[in-house]
């Protein structure tokens, strides 16, 4: 199957987590499908959209290895939503309405008043009421005029839905000044750019009904669509109040690998098991609509710098090196401390503990002598931890917590951290024998 999909983000804000979910989404699908991912910049809104905000769409897309195939802005393509305007004009199918938004707004509280749903009455196609209002001079916004029948479509994740566009306002397509709303250009350019699946939030399942309608009265055949549920916080709570906290550059500066972030977001809200993947294929390969659950996915962000780690720990030397430049990580400490670590960064504390200055803790002075004075000779490997430490056992009777807990505050500083057997050999003799002696080095 040939699959041609988009990610139509508005640049008035930075990408969160809920939205960079429906990029991967859509992403992996095309991926799996061999397909197009296409980066529609939805910048109708002049007064909100910010280049700033779109150059940090496509570098945090970017960063999590999103390529796109082609990107447009809808700015730009202005002439063409208004020659497909133009074309329904003609055809009939949308029509001139003259309220106000205080009048509409007071329309709207008196059918609510009544257990009403609020329910445009197209008083505009009334003659004389439109002909006394184009009198008065006032300026048109455009209506669509829906069928009022059942839409129905087969949702790839929810599947049969049936709307009754009865119980829907005429939705407007153009302003009175001249501007459109999202509504028509997102038609119009999945129409002329051949999108093949909507893959979007289930806050747009209503949209649907009519955004079918106006691809049939473009001429147009209406694409597969697949609304997944939206992402709840850990407890259920919304996230609205987070979005600041939950963008990926937040993450990002938080030190989480965007692999994590892919692979989790992939992931919650599935029948999969919610764990770090080795790439973006291997979760394309594993994509498939009939897993996504119809419940809302819970966002735990402590689950997500849980799966970071995880990554982390299965991560070869070579895929991080060129990140650890500077940081005086080799391939020999990678293998020391990468199962400590809960985010990159850590690796340079952690490194710290072989290269020093670490101020020991002497908690068993005899202890720390004894082992001074039983430090082998170098070269050292991994078998020199357990082989001293049993001559140390042998000559203290010291055993467990209270023979490993002393050394390992002696020789780190700390009262845990990377296995001693894989750090002794990095540490060295002369340092180890400094530490034991208290000496920071």
């Amino acid at each position: 199957m040939t699959a041609t999909v988009r990610f139509a983000p508005s640049p008035t804000g930075l990408l969160h987590v809920g939205n960079a979910r429906t990029a991967i989404v859509n992403a992996l699908f095309a991926k799996k499908h061999g397909g197009r991912f296409i980066l529609r910049i939805d910048d109708t809104d002049a007064a909100r959209s910010k280049k700033e905000y779109e150059d940090a769409i496509i570098r945090d897309l970017s960063w999590l290895d999103l390529a796109h195939d082609a990107i447009a802005h809808q700015s730009a393509r202005i002439a063409e939503y208004q020659a497909a305007f133009e074309k329904l004009v003609a055809s009939g199918h949308v029509y001139p309405a003259f309220e106000t938004e205080l009048e509409l707004d007071r329309k709207r509280s008196l059918a609510a008043a009544r257990h009403l749903p609020p329910v445009y009455d197209r008083a505009s196609l009334d003659p004389a009421t439109k002909a006394r209002w184009e009198a008065e001079g006032r300026t048109p916004h455009w209506r669509f005029k829906l069928s009022r029948t059942k839409v129905s479509w087969t949702d790839l994740i929810r599947g049969p839905v049936e709307i009754d566009t009865a119980t829907q306002s005429d939705p407007v397509l153009r302003r009175a000044d001249g501007t459109f709303l999202y509504t028509f250009p997102s038609v119009v350019d999945d129409a002329e750019m051949a999108i093949t699946h909507v893959i979007r939030g289930e806050d747009h399942v209503t949209n649907t009904a009519a955004q079918i309608e106006i691809f049939r009265a473009l001429g147009a055949t209406p694409p597969a669509f697949a609304h997944h549920p939206l992402l709840v916080g850990a407890g259920g709570e919304a996230l609205s109040k987070r979005l600041g906290s939950l963008s990926l550059q937040s993450l990002r500066e938080d030190g989480l690998e965007p692999l994590a972030i892919a692979s989790y977001l992939a992931k919650i809200g599935t029948s999969d098991a919610v764990e770090p993947r080795p790439s973006l294929d291997d979760l394309a390969a594993d994509f498939d609509f009939g897993k996504i659950g119809r419940a809302p996915a819970h966002f735990d962000s402590a689950e997500l710098t849980a799966l970071n780690a995880r990554l982390l720990h299965h991560l070869p030397y070579d895929a991080v090196a060129a990140r650890l430049s500077g940081m005086g990580v080799g391939p020999a400490l990678w293998e020391a401390i990468h199962a400590n670590l809960t985010t990159l960064a850590d690796a340079k504390n952690l490194a710290l503990l072989v290269t020093g200055p670490v101020t020991p803790l002497i908690e068993d002075a005899a202890l720390a002598a004894a082992a001074a004075r039983l430090l082998p000779p170098e070269p050292w490997d991994q078998d020199t931890w357990p082989t001293w430490t049993k001559a140390v056992s042998a000559e203290t009777g010291a055993r467990g917590r209270a023979l490993y807990h002393p050394l390992r505050l002696a020789l780190t500083g700390r009262g845990d951290g990377p296995e001693l057997k894989k750090l002794l050999p990095l540490i060295g003799r002369a340092r180890t024998l400094a530490r034991l002696e208290g000496k920071p080095a």
